[in-house]
């Protein structure tokens, strides 16, 4: 299932596209970004990121500028309505998930609970 970014339960901004880009061009051919919710992390669930080669038949697709990021059906339920962004601040660079679904975040925020 793939979506666009106006009706993307999940939306990447240009910020974020732009960077998955510059990642994916020092991987091989047709790679993409899975972002997944797992368990763990100082607040009880963390945000992972990994480059894959393959998506499965039930993940969310979302293609925005070229770039493309993969999410499971079960991460989706804790990312809905989420905004992917990249920033670069004064303690770096990283991405940043703007998640309405959590109620309170780690200090570094990755990660959060809900």
């Amino acid at each position: 299932m793939t979506q666009t970014v106006q009706d993307s339960p999940v939306v990447l901004t240009e910020r974020a596209a732009k960077r998955i880009l510059q990642v994916l061009a020092k991987e091989p051919a047709g790679s993409m970004l899975r972002v997944a919710v797992n368990g763990g992390g100082c607040s009880g669930f963390q945000y992972a990121f990994d480059v894959v080669q393959a998506r499965n038949d039930d993940d969310l697709t979302i293609e925005r500028d070229g770039a493309v990021v993969l999410v499971d059906t079960v991460s989706l339920d804790f990312l809905k309505g989420s905004q992917i962004d990249f920033v670069n601040d004064l303690i770096g660079q990283s991405f940043k998930i703007e998640n309405p679904n959590a109620t309170s975040s780690c200090g570094c925020g990755t990660s959060f609970s809900v």
